[in-house]
């Protein structure tokens, strides 16, 4: 709360420079909600934000995964954020960095989680979406795959599935397809 009572108080200094002949860049209501969001960030420990582009880029930002528990214990998955200025009336855009075998998450680092869909709503944020992406690695879903082969695995034969995602991880080939080391 109080970053955003800075974000105000600059707001109302910027304009006193530009009645002197200033330039100022104004925050969009989406940078605003946006401050917000990450100032509030309740993330777990295995849960980490980086901003590569620095603090004065809020709207691209990174985070990183470490699952602490499931398949994927011990991997590390970057995920970056582009958030729009009409945050939050449209959800973030989020791609994952990192080459996974994963039945929600497509070779091209498309994600499939419903809140970054059909069921986003403007009261949902940033920490919703990290739990969600978290959730997604200690409870992948078949049943709504970007990964059709990985889901299939998934669903007939779980144990095949652990030794993929172990292969994977450790930068071995699944099938026709190279995964980088992600351990």
């Amino acid at each position: 709360m109080i970053g955003l009572f800075k974000a105000k108080e600059k707001q109302k200094e910027d304009a006193k420079n530009t009645k002197r002949g200033a330039s100022v860049n104004k925050q969009s209501a989406g940078e605003l909600r946006l401050h917000k969001d990450i100032s509030e960030l309740n993330l777990a420990k295995t849960c980490t934000t980086h901003f590569p582009n620095g603090k004065n880029d809020l709207m691209n930002f990174e985070v990183n995964i470490k699952p602490d528990e499931g398949y994927y214990i011990g991997g590390k998955f970057v995920f970056t954020f582009q958030v729009s200025p009409v945050y939050p009336h449209e959800a973030p855009k989020v791609k994952c960095k990192t080459k996974v075998y994963h039945p929600n998450i497509d070779l091209e680092g498309n994600v499939c989680l419903n809140i970054l869909r059909e069921d986003w709503k403007p009261v949902l944020n940033i920490n919703t979406i990290i739990y969600g992406l978290f959730h997604l690695f200690t409870e992948p879903n078949h049943e709504d795959p970007l990964n059709h082969d990985a889901a299939a695995v998934l669903r007939d034969n779980p144990k095949l599935f652990e030794a993929n995602v172990k292969k994977a991880m450790y930068g071995g080939r699944v099938g026709e397809t190279t995964f980088p080391r992600c351990m």
